[in-house]
């Protein structure tokens, strides 16, 4: 992406104001986005985006510049106003050193961009016509499509120099159905670090017929009666609730402001024995992907509980050094404009050794919480609540009635304790995560698994 002679330089620059450390971010980035909405395309938005960051530590106190200027020019000057503006600081200087070699990138098969905008558009159509012709009380249908290709360079004064490029792409689809006054309302939204070809997987019309036929059932579903029960927590984006109620208390930035439950708690027994979870940057494909995360070190899986017991917290550079522990390869930022700090990549429960069929028998009755949507999370005491998107009534060991209006409310370190049965069918679904005013892509996941007793909100 730069001369490494001109990044050299850069560092150099940098460094003459006594810094223990500088790190250079450089960031180019070229995306597109469409929207189809009843059946028109209403925007086609396309453009390029760039700059780099210079962090300068001197011993705990860290400088931050950045500038959009990548000509040699511009980020001679921002090295030069970084070295101004740093200044040598107290304490002890602890960042981890960074360990292992990436993996080699994932070959695209299928540039985004090389593809023609008519023929995403054409993809787009195609979807609409099959979510509508779906059933006659559909009464909306809105498409989008979403792509991103990320070059980023992250070199040091260490010595270090990583690249990556991460390509992103994905479907929204949202389908409103309505009958008389009530309406109800279904998406999906697949999407993967991958090419183009991940339409040829994972077709538009599949997706948009998902969602179309969700809406339709909804009209006909029964009010959620509410009380404490089982509660059987679908696959894929199920995860999200260990994502907001569990994952962001296992960052370490929380850990070390106490300002979570699992501070203190690593080697002690914080879930059922027979739940693992695991963050792994390194899957390939995977939205929360990369071959390094934004500090330059390879990503990697990291288990965060073992059958119950908390094994590790995800951490940057700087907090690993902090706590005298390895570097996970969490860190991560926005953009060029922010510092990296720990966040997820594609944190997910482990698959176990249940069928669903198993999960549905041993449950005479119960919530069947096949997707959830949105919630609200407290991030210091794990209490959450969530609305269930699809959801069915157990009976007898068997899915019975669809139903509308449940919601889950608990507190998510407690819950994990719950988990009494875990499937065999582990998916992912894409997502963002915001911490900070920093929004970046995550993937969350989890087999079906079991909660022996969850409350449920209703409205039956």
């Amino acid at each position: 992406m730069l001369d490494p002679a001109l990044v050299d330089a850069i560092l150099e620059r940098a460094r003459r104001s006594g810094a223990d450390l500088v790190e250079l971010f450089v960031e180019r980035k070229r995306n597109q986005s469409i929207a189809v909405e009843e059946s028109r395309v209403e925007r086609v938005n396309s453009g390029h985006d760039g700059g780099a960051g210079i962090r300068i530590i001197h011993g705990t106190v860290v400088a931050y510049v950045y500038t959009e200027d990548l000509s040699e020019a511009g980020l001679l000057k921002t090295a030069d106003l970084a070295a101004a503006v740093g200044r040598r600081g107290g304490g002890v200087f602890s960042v981890a050193a960074l360990t292992g070699t990436p993996k080699p990138a994932r070959p695209v098969e299928i540039s985004p961009d090389s593809v023609p905008t008519e023929r995403k558009i054409e993809l787009l159509r195609e979807a609409d016509e099959a979510a509508r012709s779906t059933s006659g009380v559909i009464r909306q249908v809105s498409l989008g499509y979403g792509e991103t290709v990320q070059d980023v360079l992250i070199a040091t004064s260490e010595g270090i120099r990583h690249q990556d490029q991460r390509t992103r792409v994905r479907l929204m689809v949202q389908v409103v159905a309505g009958r008389d006054s009530e309406i109800q309302t279904a998406m999906e939204a697949p999407g993967a670090e991958v090419g183009f070809e991940f339409f040829q997987r994972r077709s538009p019309v599949e997706s948009a017929r998902i969602a179309a036929d969700r809406a339709v059932k909804l009209l006909d579903a029964r009010p959620m009666p509410a009380g404490t029960m089982p509660v059987v927590m679908g696959n894929e984006f199920g995860g999200v609730l260990f994502h907001e109620a569990c994952g962001h208390g296992l960052e370490a930035d929380f850990v070390s402001k106490g300002s979570t439950v699992y501070a203190g708690q690593l080697g002690q027994k914080v879930a059922s024995e027979i739940l693992t979870a695991v963050d792994d940057g390194s899957e390939p494909t995977r939205w929360g992907s990369g071959a390094v995360d934004d500090e330059g070190t390879p990503t990697r899986r990291t288990v965060l509980i073992d059958h119950g017991v908390l094994q590790s917290y995800l951490h940057d550079r700087r907090s690993a050094g902090k706590q005298g522990l390895p570097v996970t390869g969490n860190g991560r930022r926005q953009s060029y404009q922010h510092l990296p700090i720990p966040r997820m990549s594609n944190t997910f429960i482990a698959a176990g050794d249940a069928t669903v069929e198993q999960i549905l028998a041993a449950t005479s009755r119960g919530l069947y919480a096949r997707k959830l949507g949105g919630g609200q999370v407290d991030p210091v005491t794990g209490d959450f609540v969530f609305a269930v998107t699809e959801g069915y009534l157990i009976e007898g060991g068997r899915v019975a009635s669809m139903v509308r209006g449940a919601t889950l409310v608990g507190n998510g370190p407690k819950t994990l304790h719950k988990v009494d049965m875990i499937g065999q069918d582990l998916e992912l679904a894409p997502g963002t995560c915001g911490k900070e005013g920093q929004s970046v892509p995550v993937s969350v996941g989890q087999p079906t698994l079991r909660i022996s007793e969850l409350t449920v909100g209703g409205t039956g």
